[in-house]
């Protein structure tokens, strides 16, 4: 790609602009841990809020979203689902006020609040940090294989993918170890902003560049069919047939059981909080309970109407005008959809606003994710065993060196893995199958101890992490039941095996965190103790407005798809539902908030 010079002084502005305030913030960054990770709890719910959204607005997950919408039209609506992105709804509707009267700092000192300072709890806690290690590895990898990918057609040198993913992860470096969460959180305002421009813009080119009829002659049938049935029945036979072959390799053609696994394995995960990342870290950075709930909710408000708008832009301008192309090659890569397009379509001078967008992208998602790994081995291990009585200073420094190392790991994993799906399907199909037993047993069950999590949590990261190797041809999703079962008999048995938690732990989280689900004894417990105390009973209104709020989410994502290919009267449907679904939630959820 050839780049003007205003579209280089944009991208080149922008990187100087967000190193400057990576290193303006590292005074504050640099107080303490909580200061460093968490922003001393005074960040605005709603800055938190976007801030999270633009993490989540990743440049590789966009490429795959892009590739996914080329290839399955409005049926791709249901495939980030795999990930889930649904968990935000059971976040903001009850998980992250549990999580937030924890009062913590990270998920393994969470553990300490639910099981005490025991052996078993210091198991549990050890686990949580090798997890939370291996995922953060994995996301960097999963966003230096994307980044790679994305800047081999637009930056100027003729390298490979791999060394310019290396020279913009060593760049964003810079600023995410010196600066910490408020760095972090200010960046990603700036460039949620001028990613939501992007993004919105990108919608707009594209309706005036392709119209209805245009788009009609260029897809199968049911592409425009947000619904489905046992199959996928999409046939691209004719119009561009290697399509065909990505299909069968996706292994979605049974389309119905896939979505229904995928809701399966969405909820179960969902149920079981958030796993030890950015996304965690901003909950547990608001400054109340009701803070976190809505900024839970604030994610997907802001997130899916421009994300989708870039995507559907990106996708139909590709099927219309580089289809014909497309169809003529063997081999061709899907997830190269998005940068093609740029480099097609996208008009001189817009493009470095479009380019900064993305590199924004990558950068938040990559920044989120770094800051959100070393608190667990700073915090958690070195402060904990190694060097208790260090000065704030050297927890900082250690910060920094932690980030560091995890860092090249992620790199190494990156040169390893092959395409964005390989990874993707890994991390929310394997990975995240052996985190759920366990961690959905520790908030709704009271017999399960910090062992039950140890060994839960143990067999269900080996069974993630063999898998692969044992059976390569198993699609990751459709192995889930298989470690989630493995899972299941290590945390029940470890619970089963040893004796109960500690009596006072045990009240101690109830009362504070106040979860539903079987806690009968201990409830009884409290309740003899603390004689005004009201135990939880919002567990049926919960599941209500999860549901609610599912499909209230869905609208989100099918609305700007329905506006950029101009189908009206489904989008208008689609807007109805989301207004009485908005109703719904704000008088049986947001109203009903508590303050603690």
């Amino acid at each position: 790609m050839k780049l003007e010079l205003i579209d280089v002084v944009i991208i080149v502005g922008y990187l100087v602009l967000t190193i400057a305030l990576g290193f303006y913030f590292s005074k504050k960054a640099s107080k303490d841990l909580q200061a460093y990770f968490l922003g001393g709890k005074t960040i605005p719910w709603w800055i938190l809020g976007v801030s999270n959204a633009s993490g989540m607005f990743d440049i590789t997950g966009t490429m795959w979203l892009v590739s996914m919408c080329f290839v399955y039209g409005l049926k791709s609506a249901w495939l980030p689902w795999i990930w889930p992105t649904f968990n935000q709804v059971f976040l903001m509707v009850y998980l992250s006020v549990w999580l937030r009267r924890s009062n913590v700092m990270t998920g393994a000192e969470w553990l300490e609040k639910r099981f005490g300072n025991g052996r078993g709890a210091e198991l549990s806690q050890l686990v949580v940090v090798i997890f939370a290690l291996i995922s953060v590895v994995g996301f960097i990898a999963y966003t230096f294989k994307g980044i790679g990918k994305f800047s081999q057609t637009f930056l100027p040198w003729d390298l490979e993918p791999d060394t310019y993913a290396l020279i913009l992860i060593g760049f964003t470096s810079l600023y995410v170890i010196k600066g910490g969460m408020y760095s972090v959180v200010i960046t990603e305002l700036i460039q949620f902003v001028i990613m939501t421009i992007a993004s919105v813009a990108v919608g707009i080119i594209a309706m005036n560049l392709v119209s209805p009829e245009m788009l009609a002659e260029h897809i199968p049938e049911g592409w425009k069919n947000v619904f489905f049935g046992s199959h996928l029945e999409l046939d691209w036979t004719g119009i561009i047939n290697s399509v065909n072959t990505k299909i069968s390799e996706d292994g979605f053609t049974w389309f119905s059981f896939f979505v229904m696994m995928m809701l399966f394995k969405g909820v179960l995960v969902s149920m079981a909080g958030p796993v030890p990342n950015y996304d965690m870290q901003r909950i547990l950075a608001t400054k109340t309970a009701k803070d976190a709930a809505k900024m839970s909710g604030l994610v997907s408000l802001v997130m899916y109407f421009p994300r989708y708008m870039l995507v559907t832009g990106l996708t139909i301008l590709a099927i219309v005008f580089l289809g014909p192309k497309i169809s003529t090659e063997s081999g061709f890569d899907f997830e190269m959809i998005l940068p093609y397009s740029i480099n097609n379509f996208i008009p001189v001078g817009f493009t470095g606003l479009l380019l900064a967008g993305l590199i924004a992208a990558f950068m938040s998602t990559y920044a989120a994710t770094v800051n959100a790994a070393p608190v667990y081995f700073v915090n958690d291990i070195y402060k904990k065993y190694i060097k208790p009585d260090g000065s704030r200073k050297l927890y900082v420094r250690a910060s920094y060196i932690a980030s560091f190392v995890i860092i090249v790991l992620g790199i190494s994993f990156g040169f390893i893995i092959e395409s964005i799906n390989s990874v993707t399907q890994w991390i929310f199909g394997a990975l995240f199958g052996g985190y759920t037993a366990a961690n959905l047993l520790k908030w709704y069950w009271w017999r399960f101890n910090g062992f039950g999590y140890f060994w839960g949590m143990m067999a269900g990261l080996a069974a993630s992490l063999i898998l692969p190797f044992l059976f390569p041809e198993v699609q990751p999703l459709y192995a889930f039941p298989f470690i989630l079962l493995v899972s299941l008999v290590g945390s029940i048995g470890g619970s089963l095996l040893t004796r109960p938690d500690n009596e006072e732990t045990l009240i101690d989280f109830y009362k504070s965190v106040r979860p539903w689900g079987w806690w009968g004894p201990v409830k009884k417990m409290t309740m003899e103790r603390y004689p005004d105390f009201q135990p939880n009973k919002n567990a049926g209104r919960d599941a209500f407005n999860i549901v609610i709020g599912m499909i209230w989410q869905f609208t989100l994502v099918v609305m700007p798809i329905y506006l950029v290919i101009r189908e009206l009267w489904p989008m208008l449907i689609a807007f109805l539902i989301f207004a009485v679904a908005s109703v719904i939630l704000k008088k049986n959820w947001l109203d009903k908030l508590e303050n603690d």
